[in-house]
């Protein structure tokens, strides 16, 4: 089974894995829109990074999940 598809059932089916996933986007998006500009502030520059680590560790998280969703379901 691929990871996408293991994504897709934890979504359905883990509150708790859905809520980190959703968060994951939002910060997505969120730095999508920093990187629309030409120029960020200093305090701009500081946010994005504290984004970029946000979201890296959410990422380590639900790939945390889809492990032991696999370990559970070989």
């Amino acid at each position: 089974m691929k990871d996408e598809d293991i994504i897709e059932i934890l979504k359905k089916e883990n509150e708790h894995f859905k809520k980190i996933y959703l968060e994951h986007r939002e910060l997505d998006s969120q730095l999508a829109e920093l990187d629309k500009k030409h120029y960020l502030s200093t305090d701009e520059e500081m946010e994005r990074k504290k984004m970029q680590k946000e979201k890296l560790q959410k990422k380590d998280k639900m790939a945390e999940f889809v492990r032991d969703y696999k370990k559970q379901h070989p």
